[in-house]
């Protein structure tokens, strides 16, 4: 018996990085999970998400989707519950950055990073939301919804103002939602990751950022996308009980230094 056996789960930004992972570690333990993203192709290289699940014996599926609209959120969802009977799990992974500070983001950069980070989530809790009120309660939930954050959004994130501006709205919606729905078992929590390496190369992986981040960070390594696909396990998983509207730190114990 896996730890998500007849359960469905959607995550968003799923084809790459720490969505990925999530979506890998979902289906090992016996979820049907259904990757969003606008591409189907891996940001770091390597093959499809779902050809690797699929070859391993999962099940999986891939569909296009922009977070960013209404139209194609609700369409997922709808898809999703049509073909699967339920949406028992929303991961709410899919983000961009900048890589900017304040006086460097162009406003058409800021309104994108809003649009996918903030008005995304915003659209995936909703649907999902809207979705798991019609379900019948099982082990204390009709859903859960994991959102994924950033120690980002509660300390400064160098170079990357509207991305850390975005993370902290991350947070407060987890809160909001817990606090709105709870009386009706549905579950809204969020794992805000520290530094990860995805094999995705650019600025984050410099000399210099990664000398900082290991000199912030007490343990004796930097984090992995598993790290932060198990944590998100555990909050989509009957295991986790009594917790919602939590930000659980996977961050190697950056936040408490």
């Amino acid at each position: 018996m896996g730890r998500l056996d007849e359960r469905v789960a959607i995550v968003t930004g799923g084809s790459s990085g720490i969505g990925r992972a999530i979506a890998r570690r979902f289906s090992e333990e016996g979820a049907v999970v259904v990757i969003a993203d606008v591409r189907a192709e891996p940001l770091e290289g390597g093959e499809p998400t779902v050809d690797m699940i699929v070859a391993q014996g999962g099940h999986a599926e891939y569909r296009e989707v922009d977070v960013s609209s209404w139209e194609q959120v609700d369409a997922l969802v709808g898809a999703t519950v049509a073909d699967h009977g339920a949406l028992d799990i929303m991961v709410n992974n899919a983000a961009i950055g900048t890589g900017t500070r304040l006086l460097e983001t162009e406003e058409a950069e800021w309104n994108r990073v809003m649009d996918v980070n903030v008005t995304g989530v915003f659209f995936g809790c909703k649907r999902a939301v809207r979705q798991m009120l019609e379900q019948p309660v099982r082990a204390e939930a009709r859903g859960r919804i994991v959102n994924i954050s950033s120690q980002h959004g509660m300390v400064s994130a160098p170079h990357n103002f509207a991305y850390g501006v975005s993370k902290s709205a991350i947070v407060y919606m987890t809160r909001q939602i817990a606090a709105d729905y709870g009386d009706q078992f549905i579950v809204c929590n969020a794992v805000a990751p520290g530094k990860i390496l995805t094999g995705r190369g650019g600025s984050a992986t410099s000399e210099s950022a990664l000398a900082y981040s290991n000199s912030r960070t007490p343990m004796p390594r930097l984090g992995r996308p598993d790290d932060v696909a198990n944590a998100a396990l555990f909050l989509a998983s009957d295991e986790s009980t009594y917790m919602t509207g939590v930000n659980l730190m996977v961050d190697g114990g950056w936040m408490a230094s």
